[in-house]
């Protein structure tokens, strides 16, 4: 199993877009196999982050995933709004950063 933190940084008048075009992504990625947990939540420190709580059963789950023509046509569509972004994979043994 493993878990996946993503935080991205959005520009300051982009939430509400970026929370809207989120909804799609977040609920086909529920269904996905291999999708534990697939959640989107604020920072409570920084109004500008937002985080992506996810739980996959396996690496390549994600990898799918990741390919996916939802997960590939959200990030394309958020490209705009963003000013930064982080991903990180936490496996039982290491942690990836992307």
């Amino acid at each position: 199993m493993i878990y996946v933190i993503a935080t991205v940084h959005i520009r300051p008048d982009a939430l509400e877009a970026y929370a809207t075009l989120a909804q799609p992504l977040i609920a086909a990625a529920r269904h996905e196999p291999g999708c534990i947990r697939y959640d989107l939540g604020a920072s409570l420190t920084d109004p500008q982050s937002l985080i992506f709580l996810q739980q996959w059963q396996t690496r390549e789950a994600l990898t799918v995933h990741i390919g996916s023509p939802h997960a590939v046509a959200f990030r394309e569509a958020i490209k705009p709004f963003i000013t930064d972004a982080t991903l990180e994979i936490i496996h039982p043994e290491r942690v990836e950063v992307m």
